[in-house]
């Protein structure tokens, strides 16, 4: 197949099996390579190189020498290149939407929120060329002109996760290049085409120079490890477990670069005795099952007023019966599998072990394969094992709170503190028991899994540090340049 061929299609059956690095599609033939599966079926979607120390090296070099002509292109161009790049993910939207049901078995509602939101965020990106301004400062010394300016940190590495890849990728990757810098992407091994080599091939036929983008596919240990610790990386966007951020954050200060780390999380959903119960059960359902529950702010604990708890639990529990588990390639499924062998038995001891303290399993619990239907777990306590780790699953333990202050305590009982989401119908209420949990975004009258481009997004605690969207990504983007002028003579003291 040709260059022009492998860099114009986009489909789950296009060619994928190449990194992608200075504008050039390689395929090394003496890379090891990873099988990206279909998780399920269980069957190979296609191979891709597992890059070598060189190969990342080999990008940072490209990227390099891209950033310095991109920094010093217009605004009006950067901007043009990325919303090209929205407007080419609009027109391949149902190549798109297939390529992330096969790949990481996406179901509609997950393709729904992840397509769309991906639009708006590339959309509001492409604004960042425009927004990232500076200003002028008085001086305390007389005829002195003090200009602030904002400038491109230089070459971001971007290491994205595999359970929402398109989306969580190019929130690092458009408001880098749209604020002239240049990237280093290293998608999760399980999403490498969704997570990575897909956003390639969009800022390639959307017109992006070459270097500026580049792509590589690969492990954690080898790949990974490498874009996190090169010198020339200047920030590194990361998204994953709290363990490994610790590593890649670790790796980054060795060298001065930047951590914008978006970690774990075990979100309580707090629904106070005088909730609506209908909008409290239909907030809770699509917060722990949605996409299989594999979101870092999907809820983790259903934590439930005594005096409603059984009413909750049972309407629950009926709910995630009746969801519909199976191939993500019919539209009317709502649960798909679970990524991998590894996640999957992880999650599974964590229900087992959490009924062998005491708790009692309403419904749910293995399927087939990679499969996990959505489980209720009742007469749950904040110690046992679904609820004091993140689960990363279909898993909605509840636990039973007597007050507002007990619900604050069980709430804040975790090292974790990226969502939440509090249920009243006194909003004041509400807000107080929110302004009182320990978590980087609380919703009041809904669930955690919320993100919009306009508003933070990042947890405290080992949730991680730094903010994504708006501009506060703006400003872990760019470096602030104090540049004085003295405009008349300065006497000075000597």
């Amino acid at each position: 197949m040709s260059e022009s061929e492998v860099s114009q299609e986009i489909s789950i059956d296009a060619f994928w099996n190449a990194l992608y690095i200075d504008g050039e599609w390689e395929t090394p033939d003496d890379r090891d390579r990873i099988d990206v599966t279909n998780p399920a079926t269980g069957e190979s979607v296609t191979e891709v190189p597992a890059a070598s120390v060189d190969d990342v090296d080999r990008a940072f070099e490209a990227a390099t020498r891209a950033q310095a002509e991109w920094e010093e292109t217009t605004p009006d161009e950067r901007a043009a290149v990325v919303r090209r790049a929205a407007t080419l993910i609009e027109e391949y939207e149902d190549e798109i939407r297939e390529i992330l049901a096969v790949e990481s078995g996406g179901t509609k509602p997950r393709q729904d929120i992840e397509v769309g939101g991906t639009i708006t965020f590339v959309h509001d990106a492409a604004s960042f060329a425009f927004r990232s301004s500076g200003g002028h400062n008085q001086s305390k010394i007389p005829g002195k002109e003090n200009i602030i300016q904002r400038e491109p940190v230089g070459v971001v590495g971007v290491i994205s996760p595999w359970n929402v890849p398109l989306k969580l990728s190019i929130r690092a990757v458009a408001p880098a290049i749209a604020l002239g810098n240049s990237v280093v992407l290293k998608p999760a091994q399980e999403t490498s085409i969704s997570g990575g080599l897909l956003l390639a091939r969009l800022f390639e036929m959307a017109g992006l120079p070459e270097g500026v983008l580049n792509v590589v596919t690969g492990t954690g240990p080898e790949a990974g490890d490498r874009v996190a610790s090169h010198p020339d990386c200047e920030v590194i966007a990361f998204t994953g477990s709290t363990p490994v951020g610790q590593m890649v954050g670790q790796n980054a200060v060795d060298h001065f670069a930047f951590p914008a780390l978006e970690l774990g999380g075990n979100n309580p959903h707090v629904v106070l005795e005088d909730a609506d119960l209908d909008a409290a059960v239909d907030a809770g359902v699509f917060g722990s099952f949605w996409n299989q529950g594999q979101v870092c702010i999907s809820i983790n604990r259903h934590l439930v007023h005594e005096s409603i708890y059984e009413e909750y639990a049972e309407r629950l529990a009926e709910r995630a019966a009746e969801l519909k588990i199976g191939d993500p390639l019919d539209d009317d499924v709502v649960i798909g599998p679970i990524i991998n062998a590894d996640q999957r038995e992880e999650m599974l001891d964590y229900i087992d072990r959490t009924v062998e303290q005491g708790a009692t399993l309403e419904t749910g619990g293995a399927g087939e394969g990679l499969f996990v239907e959505p489980t209720v777990l009742t007469n749950v306590t904040n110690e046992m094992a679904a609820a004091c780790n993140e689960h990363f699953g279909p898993v909605a333990p509840i636990i039973p709170f007597s007050d507002d202050d007990e619900a604050v305590e069980l709430a804040n009982d975790t090292e974790y503190g990226l969502a939440a989401s509090v249920h009243s119908a006194d909003r004041g209420r509400a807000r107080d028991v929110a302004d009182r949990i320990e978590a980087g975004m609380v919703h009041v009258n809904d669930q955690t899994v919320n993100v919009e481009p306009h508003v933070p997004f990042g947890g405290v605690k080992d949730s991680g540090m730094g903010r994504y969207n708006g501009k506060w990504i703006i400003d872990e983007f760019t470096q602030t340049k104090w540049t004085s002028v003295q405009r008349e003579p300065r006497e000075y003291p000597f």
